[in-house]
């Protein structure tokens, strides 16, 4: 899916808001936005029941031809930050950290997907537990260059840390038979 990119910091570094937020909550773990974000590559991927389902997972290098591949996330979610929706960005950069593009009939666009979740507190669980949500992407084949290095990177809620990437190389050029 190609959308047009909203303004976004080029580097991957959290922003002032969050820089912020960590320093007013030094000491309180449950105070934290986004606990932590676990991504991995995969052939396909789905969620159902809370669960993440995937398919040829764990991969780092693809092509050199355009093939479907997906994106499984499972987010844990501070417990202040649980019943509220959250708006998530994941996009597509290439090794100098520049949007990686797609020709269409609109002209170039960034390959980026963007979605929102709320996630929910369960009841039993102990106040200031981290709630996980999963989240399943799944990409139709796309035109990368062989031989290159990419990198997926998220943000959500406007914030993103420098864990927050996914890197993967596509194979160079098969040798003409």
């Amino acid at each position: 899916m190609c959308r047009r990119p909203r303004e976004r910091p080029s580097t991957p570094l959290p922003t002032k808001r969050a820089r912020e937020k960590h320093e007013h909550s030094h000491g309180d773990p449950i105070a934290s936005r986004v606990v932590k974000v676990t991504m991995m590559l995969c052939d396909a991927a789905q969620v159902a029941d809370g669960k993440l389902y995937i398919l040829g997972g764990g991969w780092s290098m693809t092509g050199p031809d355009p093939v479907p591949s997906a994106i499984a996330l499972k987010i844990d979610v501070g417990w202040h930050e649980a019943e509220q929706p959250h708006h998530w960005e994941l996009y597509l950069e290439d090794a100098d950290g520049q949007p990686v593009l797609v020709n269409t009939p609109e002209g170039d666009h960034p390959i980026e997907v963007r979605g929102e979740f709320t996630v929910g507190r369960p009841p039993g669980i102990p106040e200031g537990s981290p709630i996980d949500v999963a989240l399943a992407v799944n990409l139709g084949p796309l035109p990368l260059t062989p031989g290159t290095r990419y990198t997926w990177r998220i943000s959500i809620d406007g914030d993103s840390q420098t864990d927050w990437m996914l890197g993967f190389t596509s194979r160079p050029p098969r040798p003409e038979d």
